[in-house]
């Protein structure tokens, strides 16, 4: 079935055009680059993989309860409109809600790919150029992943939301060849993979904890990459140039804590978009999955060397200031140890099979 068929609102285009500006950058230095960014390379090389294999796509998923939601993370949930839910209502909505963050999720990582590719043709340096090539085919792995969760799983998709696509159009209109960097790298990954780790972290569900499980370890790299090639950067800046980035990052960092919220869920139900709104301010499910969505973007910005006086008074009055001081390399090694020790258990679990389908090959052949 064709994508424009399951969305719940039809997108006003089928295709996004964004006028493109700066300039394509050629290296002819071949034999020099920086180590640690050559190692992540070979690296990107090493870790590539097949989602059509390495997921478990014959895995059950109930699109009513596709993630194993709690009542109390949902919106409504306590308000006049959870009371007059049936059951099946409620499971209507569950699917609703999975569908519009996985829906966000494809389409950011689609964006993900884009400026993945404009780095490769913009980062002047040949290292860097290198490594966006391996990130660009991760990204187009991971938005064939989400594609494929929400159309033969869930089997309904979300059009992209406004303030989304809004960054992501500030971000890929920017000539400056480090914006794709700071508007995706840092701020919409970043927002990503704190959501991806909240349901990755409490799913009871094994498909989708196994696509976001080895998503989120490709990502570790890509935040690696970014925060590498930044922070050599914008040592090299003026503070009028760094007070420039600080204020993007301020205003992407506002415009995702106050817009992503599931409001178009809400108002496919029926539900005021006012009313919505004020649901969602008096969720404290929601308030905790804000703080959560800046875990990996505030120590982020902080080690590229953004972490001027606007920028953390910003973050005081986000209530995420002390996030800064978050162990971002011990949360990126614990993504990848949990990816590895999730490959163990299914081949362990794998080879207990096989072994015991010899052992009974062997008992039938004994008996008869």
């Amino acid at each position: 079935m064709a994508t424009r068929d399951l969305y719940t609102k039809t997108p006003e285009a089928p295709v996004w055009g964004i006028p493109a500006t700066g300039s394509a950058r050629f290296d002819w230095e071949y034999a020099d680059g920086r180590d640690r960014l050559l190692a992540l390379y070979q690296k990107g090389k090493d870790k590539q993989w097949d989602g059509a294999k390495r997921i478990d796509w014959e895995l059950e998923v109930d699109p009513y309860d596709p993630l194993g939601t709690p009542d109390e993370a949902m919106t409504v949930y306590g308000s006049r409109h959870w009371a007059g839910m049936t059951e099946k209502d409620k499971g209507e909505m569950r699917r609703h809600y999975a569908s519009w963050q996985f829906s966000q999720f494809l389409h950011g990582e689609q964006g993900a790919m884009i400026c993945a590719a404009r780095i490769v043709e913009s980062v002047p340096d040949l290292d860097a150029k290198f490594y966006s090539a391996t990130q660009t085919m991760d990204e187009a792995r991971h938005a064939e992943i989400y594609g494929r969760f929400l159309h033969e799983k869930i089997g309904m998709l979300y059009p992209i939301n406004d303030s989304l696509q809004g960054l992501l159009g500030d971000t890929l209109r920017d000539s400056r060849w480090d914006m794709p960097y700071l508007g995706m790298q840092v701020l919409i990954e970043g927002l990503a993979l704190a959501a991806f780790g909240m349901i990755r972290d409490t799913t009871d569900k094994p498909l989708p904890r196994q696509i976001l499980v080895y998503v989120m370890q490709d990502e570790a790299r890509h935040v690696a990459f970014g925060r590498m090639a930044l922070r050599d950067y914008y040592r090299q800046l003026s503070d009028a140039e760094l007070r420039e980035r600080e204020e993007f990052v301020i205003e992407g960092c506002y415009l995702m804590r106050d817009r992503l919220r599931g409001i178009e869920v809400l108002e496919n139900f029926g539900i005021p978009r006012k009313e919505a709104e004020e649901l969602s301010e008096r969720s404290e499910f929601l308030h905790l999955f804000r703080k959560l969505l800046f875990s990996r973007i505030v120590p982020c910005v902080k080690d590229i060397g953004l972490w001027g006086e606007r920028l953390q008074k910003a973050y005081l009055d986000m209530g995420v200031f002390d996030l800064g001081d978050s162990n971002l390399d011990l949360l990126m090694s614990q993504d990848e140890e949990i990816a590895e020790r999730l490959d163990q258990e299914r081949f362990a679990a794998e080879e207990k099979e096989r072994v015991a389908e010899v052992a009974a090959a062997i008992e039938h052949g004994a008996q008869t």
